[in-house]
């Protein structure tokens, strides 16, 4: 019996239970485990919460062997696209391949989704995102493409390879990789500290100063691609990102090219080093050099990159002599109360190399702390770290940072296509001077308006829908404030049962008021008329933000609009 296999079952049958509005549409229990089964997937592989990875979903008719896409923000000239597509095989004592027929599908769901001039049968979850990438692409932007292919066996066959290979696709634009049972329990599992041993070649430098110990020294890059290949990416637990992988991103590429060089001998002086965090770590002082030291709670919080460049470039050129290529590391011995503190300030602090999600560097911040604390007293629960594992109804500060952003700060196309910087370069705008009225109010009506984008029924009369709804969601913020004739700083605690009344008793009134004001903004923006606006520009117009000069909110009749920053 496999353990994991067991252990991902009973994960998503307690995800359906839990969730059961997630699944009201499929009447078949096992359509539905199978739905959950992408859904814990996605939130594993993502790092993200179940919430996020259940509206990334795209499963069903006409799916194109897509069952669920993530598209990322932009960068410079380039966006990522994150392809899921899901197999799961209720037969747990079965070793079942990953089936090569649907690598063929999402081989053929590739060459038509990124070509703007291909027609293709898509169902309404996953038309608008195609029609966010091709407006992106007509746009000039670069999309690269990586295919997770997630199952509870084996990795696909020989057969599976042949269709990716006569693809044709682009190395540096396209990528297939396997997931499964063993690495989704890998990722939930809450690891105990990796213990390990790591040779320092040559003469080293220890120092205690501050309570604290520093070892600096070289080591062989070998030594990290073992390490690397005993651990995998638990020594990346308290690091900052995933693995950016060799295509397309050129410090990583700059690192390999280095490594198969005539320079690898250099490479200690070219590679920032790797910075290591531990409890506790040992050596024989009576040596003069070329030390073993053991590392209690080793954690890699700087260099992940480069050891995992490391790992894949060894892997592939393991004929090459890597005897004198070297690397510099930083070994902190760390302890006391403040420890979690101090690897946030050392890890905003070293990590530069790449972009970072700093939500979770920023979740000890004194502003989320006090925002948990308020948001409790409200009667709800606050996660500022992230929980691939989180279910039920517990709000992820991601989301409260989209919904604030997207409605009180009126950023509506910042939060959508540039969600990593809620925790960077928007951190303040978002969260200063928030509290927790003002949060669960946004959440609120940020939700609703999700549910509402999903009714395909309104499609027909309001095309915008797919692309609009941080949009209505900004103005039924906009509408709530005027018609209980108070700013924004005034939502607190105080008023909050009122203002959240409000929403509750006429939300589908306002919804519509929202949708008015919408579409008078579209009329005015495009006078022909929208019905017959080519989805791709649609798309762009609110992605660009060309709307909100536009837009006004309206009091309590059609006819009669008010300005809309209030």
């Amino acid at each position: 019996m496999e353990i994991n296999k067991h252990i991902v079952d009973q994960r998503i049958t307690k995800i359906v239970a839990d969730n059961p509005d997630w699944f009201s549409k499929i009447g078949d229990e096992r359509q539905k485990k199978s739905k959950a089964f992408v859904i814990l997937s996605v939130s594993t592989y993502l790092g993200i919460e179940m919430e996020e990875a259940k509206n990334m979903i795209t499963e069903g008719g006409n799916d194109a062997g897509v069952d669920a896409i993530f598209i990322g923000d932009l960068n410079d000239f380039e966006f990522p696209v994150t392809i899921f597509q899901g197999k799961y095989v209720f037969d747990l004592e079965k070793d079942s391949n990953f089936p090569a027929n649907s690598i063929q599908r999402v081989v053929g769901a590739i060459a038509s989704i990124f070509d703007p001039y291909k027609p293709v049968l898509l169902n309404d979850d996953l038309k608008p995102k195609v029609q966010e990438i091709r407006s992106l692409i007509s746009d000039g932007y670069i999309p690269t493409v990586r295919c997770i292919c997630v199952n509870n066996g084996l990795t696909w066959s020989k057969e599976g390879d042949n269709h990716i290979e006569n693809a044709g696709f682009p190395a540096s634009q396209v990528q297939f990789d396997h997931f499964n049972h063993d690495d989704i329990v890998q990722l939930l599992q809450n690891k105990k500290g990796v213990k390990a041993t790591i040779h320092f070649s040559g003469k080293s430098i220890v120092d205690d100063f501050n309570y604290k110990r520093v070892l600096l020294g070289k080591v062989n890059v070998v030594e990290f691609a073992q390490l690397f290949e005993s651990h995998g990416d638990v020594l990346l637990e308290k690091n900052i990102r995933r693995y950016l992988g060799l295509t397309k991103n050129r410090v990583n590429e700059s690192i390999q090219n280095t490594l198969i060089g005539d320079k690898k001998d250099n490479f200690y002086f070219y590679n920032n080093g790797v910075t290591i965090v531990c409890s506790k770590f040992s050596y024989n002082a009576l040596q003069g050099g070329d030390w073993n030291v053991t590392i209690e709670d080793l954690q890699i919080i700087n260099g992940g990159q480069s050891c995992k460049t490391i790992q894949q470039t060894i892997h592939n050129h393991a004929g090459l002599d890597y005897s004198q290529v070297f690397v510099l590391v930083r070994l902190y011995e760390l302890s006391g109360r403040d420890i979690d503190d101090l690897i946030t300030d050392i890890t905003i602090a070293t990590n530069s190399q790449n972009p970072v999600d700093l939500r979770d560097l920023r979740a000890n911040d004194e502003r989320q702390r006090k925002l948990e604390l308020d948001i409790k007293e409200l009667g709800y629960s606050y996660k500022r770290k992230k929980d691939a594992a989180l279910t039920g109804d517990v709000i992820p500060s991601s989301v409260v940072a989209e919904a604030v952003f997207t409605i009180w700060k009126r950023k509506p196309h910042l939060a959508k296509f540039k969600r990593t910087e809620l925790f960077g370069k928007f951190y303040d705008d978002v969260f200063k001077d928030l509290n927790s009225a003002q949060a669960i109010l946004a959440i609120l009506i940020y939700r609703y308006c999700d549910n509402q984008r999903r009714k395909y029924e309104l499609y027909a009369t309001h095309p915008h829908l797919p692309y609009s709804n941080y949009f209505i969601a900004m103005i039924i913020g906009d509408l709530i404030l005027f018609d209980l004739n108070i700013k924004l700083p005034q939502l607190s605690h105080v008023n909050f049962e009122k203002a959240k009344e409000y929403f509750e008793n006429n939300k589908e009134t306002l919804f519509a008021r929202a949708n008015a004001s919408l579409e008078d903004a579209l009329k005015t923006f495009y006078p022909d008329g929208i019905q017959n606006i080519e989805p791709r520009r649609l798309s762009a117009s609110f992605r660009r933000g060309e709307l909100l000069e536009y837009i006004e909110i309206q009091p309590t009749t059609h006819s009669t609009p008010t300005a809309a920053n209030t």
